[in-house]
């Protein structure tokens, strides 16, 4: 069975890219089940390590982070900080705004902005979006009571830019992603990088100075690539529909 954790489906509207959440041309929307499911997969292969508190998120290949910030509306208290870079800086951008909607002076501002959409046109849209920023808001304020997430963004070639991604990252708790793939996105590979070698292969080597014994590196992607590297052991997966998903960690990490 695919979904362990969320086996049935549930109402995200209030979740949905670019209702609240920013969106962007050229920067499609993640699945919230399946990153829910994804991540709770994760926290379980943690928890086998014996690490249970809040963990640190990253995503390489974050595009805008509308998943990011899904996550941490639905699993708030797991997680204590999120990182996300990409290649574009675009997405960067992008990214900012959507993790700034974790802080009541980004939702706030979120909510003038629709407010001065819905004044302007008067559409039926803007009025649902001002009610999903409003029960936002309110789940927002619960969860600040209880503890902050912290957020960070940066550029950077998740193929060829270790330096910056370790001055940035400096460990993994948690790195979950949506590699590559389709007709939205595809791989650059760095010139001069050796090409008899996969794009995953380069980013998994730039990944591992930041790879702990706890680490659980969770990787959905069309089920063309391999997702596989020598200095890493695949401890979980599962297929959705044309997507794969691949769990690599640490060779100490036992399976799921």
């Amino acid at each position: 069975m695919p979904y362990q954790f969320v086996p049935k489906r549930q109402d995200y509207t209030d979740l949905s890219s670019g209702r609240v959440f920013y969106s962007q041309p050229g920067f499609p929307a993640f699945p919230v089940r399946l990153a829910s499911e994804m991540f709770q997969r994760c926290l379980a292969l943690r928890k086998k390590r014996g690490q249970s508190g809040p963990c640190r998120v990253y995503d390489p290949c974050s595009g805008g982070s509308y998943h990011l910030v899904a996550l941490a509306y639905l699993h708030w208290d797991a997680i204590e900080h999120i990182q996300a870079s990409d290649i574009d800086p675009a997405g960067v951008r992008l990214s900012e705004q959507n993790l700034s909607l974790l802080t009541l002076a980004g939702m706030d501002r979120r909510i003038a902005e629709l407010s001065a959409l819905r004044g302007r046109y008067g559409k039926e849209s803007h009025a649902e979006a001002l009610e999903s920023a409003s029960r936002l808001r309110a789940r927002l304020c619960d969860n600040i009571g209880r503890q902050k997430i912290s957020t960070g963004t940066f550029v950077a070639d998740g193929l060829s830019q270790s330096v910056r991604i370790r001055e940035q990252v400096h460990e993994i708790d948690i790195l979950i992603t949506d590699l590559p793939y389709g007709q939205h996105t595809s791989w650059k590979i760095p010139p001069g990088m050796n090409t008899s070698d996969t794009p995953i292969v380069h980013l998994l080597d730039q990944l591992l100075p930041l790879v702990t014994p706890t680490s659980i590196l969770a990787f959905c992607a069309d089920k063309g690539q391999k997702i596989v590297h020598p200095s890493y052991n695949r401890v979980a997966h599962f297929q959705v529909g044309k997507r794969q998903v691949v769990y690599l960690a640490a060779p100490a990490v036992t399976s799921l």
